[in-house]
């Protein structure tokens, strides 16, 4: 929340009420003047709105726009950081797909090693006791 100078003079507060009298059927600005009311601030993108609706309010001095639009300034932009390149959810052991076509080219209709290929080349995680079989059949045929 920002320090106010002089508690007495609230720009804001005036502006939107300002606006309130010329747009008094605008839900953005009553939205604006409660939450106003609540919080006791708005945010930069809301006072930045706020403007273009003042702006267009001819009996509006030009003083308090120009207050306004200091304030707008003095506030700090907030940027958002790019959001990092996604990950695959899996990513597949080479190890265990080297193990896998040794023990099928040793013995390609091993019923347990073609079924835990099917699943490997559909991306889905070999569980440590799988890994273990498949080290225990290469080891049995004498591969690897």
């Amino acid at each position: 929340m920002m320090e106010k100078k002089k508690p007495d003079i609230d720009i804001v507060n005036e502006i939107l009420e300002e606006c309130i009298l010329a747009y008094p059927v605008s839900s953005f600005v009553i939205s604006l003047y409660k939450q106003y009311l609540q919080r006791g601030s708005l945010s930069k993108k809301q006072l930045t709105g706020l403007l273009g609706k003042a702006s267009r309010i001819e009996t509006l001095p030009p003083g308090k726009l120009a207050t306004l639009e200091a304030l707008i300034n003095r506030m700090p932009t907030r940027q958002k950081s790019a959001a990092p390149p996604p990950k695959p959810m899996f990513e597949r052991d080479p190890a265990v797909g080297r193990l896998l076509e040794a023990i099928l080219g040793k013995s390609p209709q091993h019923k347990t090693a073609l079924f835990l290929k099917s699943r490997y080349e559909n991306d889905e995680t070999l569980s440590a006791a799988e890994i273990g079989d498949l080290k225990r059949f290469a080891k049995s045929l004498g591969v690897g």
